[in-house]
């Protein structure tokens, strides 16, 4: 997905925005939030149910061999719309959306986001595939930047990204939530890196 070298990049600027805050950083990114592997055997279903009326009404098949026929079309289908490409392509743009918010959720709880000291983590997850940036906050920093405050960061990101320059937009979204994190959450004198600020990637 991105170099060694993009890597150190992005994780330099995680441990910079962090000296100016107690809060914490945490960059996600992955290639792809879900495999929607039930796609190629609903669209192979939905045609298979439709198959046979045409046969019906326009041969003269017997029952038998309609039947197979519809078996054959079903496993057709379901083999060949399970090629990956093939099969993103058939997702809903709201269902690929949908799961990337789930995939960031549970990122959020996964990457121990809820488990900072003063409950001021925040999580930038990014899935390449579906070109869906979210930024998720814990209590202690959303409850007091409110939550509309990262919608302008996430905007630009996801346009930075469609104009090829994803390291120049991941560094500025994390410039930017540093800043609102050192308004809200500022640095303690015993303050510890509590999460790694290394970047993550997933498959």
């Amino acid at each position: 997905m991105i170099s060694t070298e993009e890597q150190a990049r992005l994780a330099g600027a995680i441990s910079t925005v962090e000296t100016g805050t107690s809060g914490e950083v945490v960059l996600v990114i992955a290639e792809q939030a879900g495999h929607y592997r039930a796609v190629p055997l609903i669209w192979a279903m939905l045609t298979a149910l439709v198959t046979p009326w045409p046969l019906i009404w326009l041969t003269q098949i017997g029952t038998a061999r309609i039947f197979l026929i519809q078996l054959a079309v079903a496993l057709a289908l379901s083999l060949l719309l399970s090629w990956p490409k093939l099969r993103f392509a058939l997702v809903p743009r709201s269902v690929k959306h949908a799961q990337a918010h789930e995939a960031a959720s549970r990122e959020f709880l996964r990457r121990g986001m809820t488990r900072t000291r003063e409950k001021t983590g925040v999580l930038i997850y990014l899935a390449l595939a579906e070109r869906h940036a979210e930024i998720l906050a814990d209590t202690g920093i959303a409850d007091r930047a409110g939550p509309g405050i990262w919608a302008g960061i996430v905007s630009d990101l996801t346009a930075a990204i469609r104009e090829g320059r994803m390291i120049e937009g991941l560094e500025e979204a994390i410039g930017r939530t540093g800043a609102i994190l050192a308004e809200h959450a500022p640095p303690r004198v015993d303050d510890v890196n509590e999460l790694p600020n290394k970047v993550i990637l997933l498959d």
